[in-house]
């Protein structure tokens, strides 16, 4: 009370101070437009001052006196304000609202007075600047709403308030892309964060179209509200933005004017709490209290209008075709509608008329899994029978069950379990529009009423059902659905297919840009739950409120899904029986067991196979792994054990790539957006064990924005496990980020296919020319992966290769490398290559990896020493032997070893000759015997016969034969004699009688 009266005293010796001043100054008294009041801030106590603030100071004099106000946490009730001169609550008059102790935000031409957008430039740009800079990034006004930025920079819309209670904020929004970040938080006027759990600062997702509302409590005082956005990463497609509108906050203390009503809108009675938008074909301006009619003639406008428009002539844009039910005689026509609204007119000039109806004609077959009794409809079959869609439906023979599922080909009808809606971007659902149109064959997008609209099909699934025969398999497929579709546009159309898995949020699963030719998409269910698919179209994601591209269009031709818990049967499939005599009851198979037609029994697929899913029935449903590979026990999954084997002429190679790891990172780049955000591509890579050593990527994002007991339940966050995925990684400095983003999560490879030094395998190639040529004479090894779910850009669903080479330089864990050409990982955007170096990657060692080394004699001794040829280009294996020690063995030793072996061949050789000289005389003996004795003119002396007698020994023959070698003057006369045809040979014979004969 005493500094109440103290700034009261204050005061008026102020103003006692002005008016002498004034006086002599001869100004004029204050009239009620010269000035407004104001209430001062509380004191301890509660209390506070009513003053006057003159409009403009020094104009005027005789402000009236400060009075005692209101308590501080007095407020007026909704649709009431504070009437200041009073001090009393009044009742706001027709075409304008209050809410008593909060004001509200629901009109969007141009920027509130007290809001302001903020972009955060970037400071990780390549080159240390700001170029280019987030200047241009902002909240922008779209009349209905706010929208934010489209791109990667960090925008802020900030909005003070000064609450002298406990209030609340609330507002409404849509988060349609999980590639941008949305959070709402609030700061103190210290500029300190205040707590707030991670379910209300970070916004969750919406769909397209669809407006959510958040709300979060406000403590009193000074509150300082931030909405933030900051794009992920900006890829090929654009972000969607996000939306905001009808921003309302309570906890003021009073509200000392009411808020007129904005244009489109009115408030019929005083008092109002809010006003309502004006009627289609009627309007209002600004502050309105009722609307005013267009003329109906020659104009129209939308609901919630400002003004009227003049009806246009009527053009192909304002019709569209449908065919109608099926009548009692099975027929049907196609037929031209107007748009509704119709805002066009007949009968003008340049008006076109809506086409003839077509000729009535046979209506399609029901739809497999249907039957048509005889009427204009067509009913499911009863459990446990099933039908193509044009016989009456059939009970499943024994040894068989029906095949639950949908199949809608024909479009006659919309299906009982399918709905169709509209949504407009600011005002949620259109005006009378049914999102897709049936067209017979196909069934297509619709008119819509404006460009931008969300055209809506949805399916709702409540679960899945397995064959009996998998029901106690470990299933990694509970279904799945395949839509076959095509899109006609000439503007920036999107096509988006999405689900919602347990009606917790709604995700998008792939999108499609502009015109695509007629083409099967496929989505796998991992996950057996209650699952909602949707497909959204928009024509242009640019502001719009007129229908220009009518005639951008999406058909899809066929949509199924297998494993349908509530599904109908188009067929029956086998199934195991019991080995019960007279049992006919389906039974399921173990793990990695097919059923074999012929006897109807569950039979194991063969050693080193995988059961395919989802197959036709017999041997064939298990398929061989690929090369070096292997299956585990239940024939689901292939992998590698690490290890492999190579031969190569006699030489035979084992690798045990054990030593590398179970799970290999790599992080390349940096990369840089447009608009200067630091990115990297994060790859984590599984080469051998089973499915307990998968690689794992998480993203982190979607982390921020679920609870603590969705964590636990693994509901929320986007994680893949697989033998390759990649992760999209944004470091936290330069962008107000606490730790580092991770997004963007893809599994690259789920399949191992095998594992060769071949260069191809099943169609997927490596490339080694793009990586630095090796001289070492050890093969790479490429490990062979695919991934068969089918993206937008990737038909057949993306592959890898990942190439291990013998590097001795490297440690184990080696080092990840990718083509320099393709610093993304990928050349073409669906084939992966990656380079594994690492001394881990070369082949165990064996014997013929070292070789021996001989050391000189010291002392008698000698080493033997074995070391690895150089270079080692192996590991681990057998172990280099110790070190022999042997006793030496000199050059004397073997100088003697030689002279004896030398000496005993010379005298092997003399003995040798003298034998052969002796046997050749002997023989040259009896040749001279033989010569004599046949020789008739031989004159022979007296003497005993030289013959050799019967029993006569030769050995023992004493005779000796005598050659004499005619000397040189001998044989000159034998040459000399030679005419005459005289030429003899002397033979000397000794005898042992003393008796010789010679001959000369």
């Amino acid at each position: 009370m005493r500094s109440s009266a103290w700034y009261v005293a204050n005061c008026a010796l102020i103003l006692c101070t002005l008016r002498l001043i004034d006086w002599a100054n001869g100004l004029r008294l204050c009239s009620e437009t010269d000035y407004y009041y104001e209430y001062t801030e509380c004191d301890s106590t509660g209390s506070r001052w009513r003053v006057a603030i003159p409009q403009s100071p020094g104009a005027c004099t005789g402000l009236p006196e400060p009075v005692h106000g209101t308590e501080c946490t007095f407020s007026c009730k909704a649709g009431e304000f504070l009437e200041m001169s009073a001090q009393e609550c009044t009742q706001c008059a027709a075409g304008s609202y209050s809410l008593g102790s909060g004001i509200r935000f629901d009109q969007w031409d141009s920027m509130p007075v007290g809001f302001s957008s903020l972009a955060t430039s970037l400071e990780n740009s390549p080159n240390g600047d700001d170029r280019p800079t987030c200047n241009s990034s902002s909240w922008l006004p779209q009349g209905n709403y706010l929208e934010s930025n489209r791109d990667e920079c960090t925008v802020s819309l900030i909005y003070a308030v000064h609450l002298k209670k406990k209030g609340s904020v609330s507002f409404e929004y849509q988060y349609p892309d999980n590639n941008l970040l949305f959070e709402f938080f609030i700061q103190n006027d210290q500029c300190q964060e205040m707590d707030q759990s991670a379910d209300t600062k970070w916004l969750k997702l919406t769909n397209n179209g669809e407006w959510a509302t958040h709300t979060v409590n406000l403590k009193s005082g000074t509150n300082i509200l931030y909405w933030r956005t900051r794009g992920v990463l900006m890829g090929s497609k654009g972000l969607k933005p996000v939306l905001l509108k009808n921003v309302q906050i309570e906890g003021v203390a009073y509200t000392s004017e009411c808020f007129p009503c904005k244009p489109g809108t009115f408030s019929r009675v005083p008092g109002s709490t809010k006003c309502e938008p004006c009627l289609r074909d009627t309007y209002a301006g600004h502050g309105a209290s009722s609307c005013t009619p267009c003329n109906a003639t020659t104009q129209y406008a939308a609901q919630g209008s400002a003004m009227c428009k003049d009806r246009p002539p009527c053009s192909r844009k304002d019709y569209f075709q449908i065919h109608t039910k099926c009548d009692h005689e099975g027929k049907t026509q196609v037929i031209y509608k107007w748009i509704e609204p119709k805002i066009c007119l007949e009968g003008v000039t340049g008006a076109e008329s809506l086409p003839p109806s077509g000729e009535r004609e046979p209506c399609p077959p029901c739809n497999p899994g249907f039957y048509n009794n005889d009427t204009a409809t067509c009913s499911p079959c009863p459990p446990g029978t099933y039908s193509d869609g044009m016989k009456p439906c059939t009970w499943c023979p024994a040894g068989t069950e029906p095949s639950l599922g949908y199949e809608f080909k024909w479009w006659n009808i919309l299906p009982p379990n399918m709905k169709t809606s509209c949504f407009n971007v600011g005002n949620n659902k259109c005006d009378n529009m049914n999102g897709w149109e049936v067209a017979g064959d196909h069934i297509q997008s619709g008119a819509g009423s404006s460009d931008n609209d969300y055209l809506i099909l949805n399916i709702h699934i409540p679960g899945f059902k397995l064959p009996t025969s998998m029901s106690s398999h470990s299933a990694t497929e509970f279904g799945r659905i395949t839509f076959e579709f095509e899109t006609v546009c000439v503007a920036d159309c999107e096509l988006y297919f999405m689900m919602d898995v347990n009606r917790k949020s709604t995700t998008v699963v792939e999108s499609w840009e502009k015109t695509k030719t007629r083409q099967t998409y496929t989505h796998v269910m991992t996950k057996n739950a209650s699952v909602s698919y949707t497909w959204a179209f928009q024509r242009t994601n640019q502001p719009s409120d007129v229908r220009r591209y009518v005639n951008d269009v999406v058909r899809i031709y066929s949509i199924s899904v297998s494993n349908a818990v509530d599904g109908v049967s188009s067929g029956c499939r086998a199934c195991a029986l019991s080995t019960q005599p007279s049992s006919s009851a389906c039974v399921p198979c173990p793990p990695g067991h097919y059923i074999d037609t012929r006897t109807s029994q569950c039979t194991e697929c063969p050693p080193n196979t995988y059961l395919i899913p989802h197959t036709t029935p017999g041997p064939d449903a298990c398929k061989p792994c690929g090369p070096a590979s292997k299956c585990d026990k239940d024939h689901s999954f292939c992998y590698s054990d690490c290890h492999f084997t190579y031969a190569e002429g006699n030489a035979t190679l084992t690798y045990d790539f054990s030593l590398l790891g179970s799970v290999g990172s790599l992080m390349n780049g940096p990369s840089f957006t447009s608009k200067g955000t630091k990115y990297f591509h994060h790859f984590n890579i599984s080469l051998c064990g089973g499915k307990s050593q998968l690689a794992e990527c998480t993203d982190n994002v979607t982390d921020l924005s679920i609870t603590d007991s969705q964590r636990e339940n693994g509901e929320g966050a986007n994680a893949v496990k697989t033998f390759i995925c990649q992760s999209t990684i944004i470091p936290a400095t330069g962008r107000g980020f606490h730790t580092a983003l991770a997004s963007q999560s893809i599994n690259l490879a789920d399949t191992l296919l095998g594992v060769t030094v071949e260069s191809t395998l099943d169609g997927v190639r490596a490339r080694p020319e793009l990586y630095p040529q090796t001289s070492k004479k050890v093969p790479d090894v490429n490990f062979y992966y695919r991934s068969l779910e089918a993206t937008s850009s990737c038909e057949s669903g993306r592959s890898a290769v990942v190439t291990l080479r013998c590097n001795p330089e490297k440690n184990t864990k080696g080092e990840l490398s990718v083509p320099s050409q393709c610093p993304a990982g990928t050349c073409d955007g669906c084939t992966f290559h990656f380079l594994w170096e690492s001394s881990g990657a070369c082949p165990t060692c064996t014997e013929r990896d070292y070789h021996q080394i001989e050391g000189a004699c010291k002392g008698d001794q000698q080493d033997l020493l074995y070391v690895w040829t150089e270079p080692k280009l192996c590991i681990g294996g057998v172990n280099l032997p110790e070190k022999e020690t042997l006793p030496c063995e000199g050059m004397e030793f073997w100088v003697r070893l030689g002279a004896g072996l030398g000496t005993f061949t010379a005298v092997l050789l003399v003995i040798l000759i003298c034998y052969f000289w002796k046997k050749s005389k002997r023989l040259e003996y009896k040749y001279s015997r033989l010569v004599m004795s046949a020789n008739k003119e031989c004159e022979m002396p007296g003497a005993d016969s030289c013959a050799v007698m019967e029993g006569e020994n030769e050995g023992d023959m004493e005779d000796e034969i005598v050659y004499t070698k005619p000397s040189l003057l001998g044989k000159l006369k034998a040459i000399a004699s030679k005419g005459n045809g005289e030429h003899y040979e002397h033979v000397q014979l000794n005898s042992s009688h003393s008796k010789a004969l010679v001959w000369s």
